[in-house]
């Protein structure tokens, strides 16, 4: 099978780093089309994916859009459409790996008769999306996709509450490989000496700065805990966010953080850093898809507490996988953070479990077999 795989972004997110995984098994008979060059094209490249990128300006439309915004666009669009539904000619199938690229496949499926995949990595609710932009991705989604697969039940449930068709829709977990999060004892040693947190109980924060994310939440219980412990956050702002990463930087100062707070911006060294860290918190506000972090978390051994809200219900086992906590409750997610403190050899117990189980859940292999199944019965 030939696959056109879209996916309107140039940088590196969750929802790239999952396709990029998918498309491996079809190196040899896709092509990936983007919207926007970037790291992301990058990455491609060097896993000998083929890439392409086929828009000449950024597609005006955000998660907040109104319809009359939309209909600008879609007009201004047209050129891409055209393009897509030419290269479409060679492939059997468009696979549409976000919102953007739903718009597009969907009318390039249309005009070149090309079954259409829409893989739905975000959870369509007021959270994250106006609800112009839920309405067209589920028109489109009902009206032209042969399947929809989603990260998550959770992501199901929203697709179907805003009107998709629930007879569309099959719930596929991200996967992973679990030999990329084994990391060398000395790496992890070294990256605690080199940031000077050799005698710290380190809470490690990992995902892009927004507000959604939580990153204030992490910094309020903090507050809340013992004097050795520290936290560390990975990631940089991505979508027009450096307001909220000044805002941090002074609730560090206000809170009288400075001393226990590293920002650390993007790294490319994410699994040595994951396993230099005693505890990785995720504190999403709004529901999560899914969670990738939390897995990968998981998979270099490290305990997990998690807002219990979304993709992340799926993941987490208070008790048997890691711990969950109310989203935005940064007293109770300080009271995890202290137990994890000073109980160490439970806590490893409960990380260890977690590791063992993630490691047969999300392997990409079974992962990647279960979607060849679906997409070989379009």
């Amino acid at each position: 099978m030939k696959i056109l795989f879209l996916d309107q972004s140039g940088k590196l997110g969750g929802a790239e780093l999952s396709l990029t995984d998918v498309a491996k098994s079809y190196r040899e008979n896709c092509l990936v089309g983007l919207f926007a060059d970037g790291p992301f094209r990058e990455l491609l490249e060097q896993e000998q994916i083929p890439v392409q990128v086929l828009a000449t300006e950024q597609i005006q439309v955000s998660k907040d859009s109104n319809i009359l915004q939309s209909l600008v666009s879609i007009s201004s669009i047209a050129p891409l459409i055209t393009r897509v539904a030419k290269i479409a000619h060679h492939y059997d199938l468009i696979y549409a790996n976000t919102q953007k690229a739903l718009v597009i496949g969907a009318l390039a499926s249309f005009l070149r008769r090309r079954p259409l995949v829409y893989h739905l990595r975000d959870i369509l609710s007021a959270d994250h999306f106006s609800a112009t932009n839920r309405r067209i991705a589920v028109t489109l989604a009902n009206r032209f996709a042969s399947l929809v697969i989603t990260n998550s039940e959770a992501t199901k449930a929203a697709f179907i509450e805003a009107g998709g068709r629930s007879n569309i829709v099959e719930v596929v977990y991200n996967g992973f490989e679990p030999e990329k999060y084994l990391a060398q004892e000395s790496n992890y040693n070294q990256i605690r000496q080199q940031l000077g947190l050799d005698e710290q109980f380190v809470v490690g924060h990992f995902s892009r700065l927004s507000p959604w994310k939580g990153q204030h939440i992490l910094l309020e219980a903090l507050v809340h805990c013992p004097d050795d412990v520290t936290a560390i956050f990975v990631g940089d702002a991505l979508f027009g966010e450096q307001d909220y990463v000044e805002h941090l930087h002074q609730q560090v100062a206000k809170l009288g953080l400075k001393e226990r707070v590293q920002f650390l911006g993007f790294r490319s060294d994410v699994v040595p850093l994951m396993s230099a860290c005693d505890l990785i918190a995720h504190t999403s506000t709004a529901p999560e898809p899914f969670g990738r972090v939390i897995v990968e978390a998981m998979l270099c051994g490290r305990p997990v507490v998690a807002a219990e809200a979304g993709g992340a219900i799926e993941l987490v086992e208070t008790g048997k996988t890691g711990w969950l906590v109310p989203p935005g409750n940064p007293q109770q997610l300080a009271e995890i953070i202290t137990t994890c403190r000073h109980q160490p050899e439970a806590t490893m117990m409960i990380a260890n479990q977690a590791k063992d189980i993630a490691t047969q859940r999300f392997d990409l292999s079974n992962i990647n077999q279960e979607l060849a199944q679906l997409l070989g019965c379009i």
